[in-house]
């Protein structure tokens, strides 16, 4: 099998290599990249202290076979656990080894969440990937400028905008195993003072079970998947110092289930629903200062039907609804010293039903946003000093009001040196913070009386390009301490569930990363990264020490390789490892959880792209291609070797 998989990349290099067109230019990274996700203004990486990981508009370009969890997983310190697993699973982002809901995702900027979870974490598989320019990733904290979850990193989705001063047209498809397919359309462009970029995008297959069939002999019939997504943006000069924007995003999900672990069901279905929309006012001020204001509504609906046996049922339905309001002002105050301040607003409600009928009766549960809804109000300001000599000082704190637990308070403090503008050494220590989700305060299992998880995190470490757009390097060190920590606890005597504050956890780890461009034609990078963390957890009369990072493995490393085989043909290899991870599974026959531990695992993608003409992309993006075998949960699929292939066409 694996020989045949040598001798199909074999084939579709020699067949496409007919062709002669530009090539794209080999992507780059330097100290002298514009980001903005980290100081909330376009810097240079040389001017921050920190390290901005950037996956841009070629890179997303050369993953139309992908969803985005999938391109995520293979980032440095980032751990998308249920991205192998089958369409329409639930995907959680562990960056840093910190647990789902401390990465906070961000959309052009703006923090979402879902109202309706249980951690209150936004579902990243919300995002078609034909409607994202580029991705920002900061690992670390950014409590200060971003507000709550930004406890281990921020990912900022930057949304197509309209670009070119006239209006392009593009359309898309692919085909794929597991009965696959995606269709795109675009529209991009400026008329006069006008913008607008438009994206929609249709995906479907007929995917495979969810759960593992472990005996092999059960049949389990295939779980299908299909989103509909559309994404729309708006741009209007109306002075040269005047602009505003609006942008609407609505992605409908919908999925078959399975009953669980090794468990088929062929009458479980669910629906995701996620509206994002808003509008954006942006006026410059006459010192090159900026005054913006941003409000957004955030709205999540989940749907999960189940008909088990005629006589058995069970329906959820949750919604989740966030406003979301800013007012942001940049400006310099003298020379080299530049400040960051902002109010925002927010509030959130949610209506949660659970019905349920089984052999023991009706079991019913409602949450109402007649009570359940609380709101945030939020003040942040930031200094930013510049030197001429190459050392620069960030400084920052925030003051958070919660109309239920209270008050509590954020800062940052991180200075960098730079050293011919090419060799950056950084140190951080700041605060963060992780507030109750409306589940964890309003359920049956809820109390008003929960804190915000508190954390504070120490990082350095360096970023040396030791050859402009050749050869740079990076190495981060961390250590986290959470306190606070929210935990589901149950009476041993009484069996009454309840969240409480009380644990801790405290990481800590490295990453190294090797970019290099040895030929113009050739492109490598490699990333390797650490985490290891322990946990104090109540067993009701002490705290004692524990394993936290579940599903999350201490090791990973990974390796990209890109070769322009021809000035039309490009080729890229992706590696990554995944080191043994531990996975809690309850055991019926105990009633405890066991720990079961996950093997390590290979795995090995190819993608090639050909520039046949201009206006015409053709590309083949095979992944897992020796079949690799391996666990991401316990008793549930994963995809094996899968393939999606197609063609782009500008309509110019």
């Amino acid at each position: 099998m694996k020989k045949n998989y040598v001798k199909v990349l074999g084939g579709l290099a020699i067949i496409l290599s007919n062709f002669h067109a530009l090539a794209q230019e080999q992507a780059e990274r330097t100290l002298n990249e514009v980001v903005v996700t980290a100081s909330r203004s376009p810097r240079k990486q040389s001017e921050i202290g920190r390290v901005i990981r950037v996956i841009g508009a070629k890179q997303l370009a050369q993953s139309q076979g992908r969803t985005l969890p999938e391109v995520l997983n293979n980032v440095a310190g980032l751990q998308l656990s249920g991205a192998g697993n089958a369409f329409g699973s639930n995907i959680s982002v562990f960056t840093r080894g910190a647990s789902a809901g401390n990465t906070l995702i961000l959309i052009d900027g703006v923090p979402v969440n879902n109202a309706s979870g249980i951690s209150g974490e936004y579902d990243i598989s919300a995002f078609a990937i034909d409607q994202i320019e580029r991705v920002e990733i900061l690992r670390g904290v950014n409590s200060t400028l971003y507000g709550s979850d930004a406890v281990a990193g921020v990912i900022n989705i930057i949304t197509k905008h309209p670009k070119e001063n006239k209006l392009e047209a593009d359309v898309l498809g692919t085909a794929g195993n597991y009965n696959s397919h995606k269709e795109a359309i675009g529209l991009n462009g400026n008329i006069n003072k006008t913008g607008i970029a438009l994206n929609f995008a249709n995906t479907s297959t007929k995917g495979f079970s969810v759960s593992n069939d472990k005996a092999g002999t059960a049949g389990f019939d295939r779980d299908g998947f299909k989103q509909l997504s559309f994404n729309t943006r708006l741009n209007q000069q109306f002075t040269n110092r005047f602009s505003a924007s609006a942008n609407l995003q609505l992605t409908q999900n919908r999925f078959d289930l399975d009953g669980g672990a090794f468990d088929d069901d062929m009458n479980y279905t669910g629906k995701n629903s996620f509206l994002f929309g808003g509008v954006n006012f942006k006026y410059r001020t006459g010192n090159s200062g900026e005054l913006s204001l941003n409000v957004n509504q955030n709205n999540v609906n989940n749907t999960y039907n189940n008909l088990l046996d005629g006589k058995s049922s069970s329906r959820v339905d949750n919604k989740g609804k966030i406003t979301y309001s800013e007012l942001i002002w940049t400006s310099p105050l003298v020379k080299g010293l530049d400040i960051t301040s902002g109010l925002n607003y927010r509030t959130q409600k949610s209506d949660q039903l659970f019905e349920s009928t089984s052999d023991f009766g009706p079991y019913n549960s409602y949450i109402s946003s007649d009570t359940a809804h609380n709101n945030i109000f939020s003040g942040f300001t930031n200094l930013f000093l510049k030197t001429d000599a190459g050392f620069n000082f960030e400084l920052g704190g925030r003051y958070n009001h919660h109309s239920v637990y209270g008050n509590n308070y954020t800062y940052t403090v991180n200075p960098s040196f730079v050293i011919a503008e090419r060799y950056k050494i950084f140190a951080s220590v700041a605060s963060a913070y992780k507030v109750p989700s409306i589940y964890q305060l309003y359920s049956q299992y809820g109390t008003l009386k929960l804190k915000p998880e508190k954390s504070t995190s120490y990082e350095g470490g360096v970023d040396l390009e030791f050859v402009p757009s050749k050869v740079t390097f990076t190495a981060t060190g961390f250590v986290r301490d959470i306190n606070d920590l929210i935990y589901f606890y149950t009476d041993p005597k009484t069996f009454v569930s309840v969240y409480r504050n009380g644990n801790k956890q405290n990481d800590r780890g490295f990453e190294f990363e090797l970019n290099t461009k040895p030929l113009n034609k050739l492109g490598f990078n490699a990333w390797y990264a650490f985490v290891k963390g322990e946990g104090k957890q109540f067993d009701g009369t002490k705290l004692v020490k524990t394993e936290f990072l579940h599903r999350r493995p201490k090791t990973s490393f990974g390796a990209n390789t890109n070769i322009n085989l021809t000035k039309a043909l490009s080729w890229s290899i992706i590696y990554k490892y995944t080191g043994k991870r531990t996975d809690p599974v309850f055991n019926t026959t105990t009633f405890k959880t066991d720990i079961l531990t996950h093997a390590s695992y290979h795995i090995f993608d190819t993608y090639l792209q050909l520039n046949a003409t201009d206006k015409l992309t053709l590309f083949a993006d095979l992944k897992n291609l020796f079949n690799t075998e391996f666990v991401e949960w316990e008793g549930y699929n994963v995809k094996g070797f899968n393939f999606n292939a197609g063609l782009k066409y500008q309509i110019k």
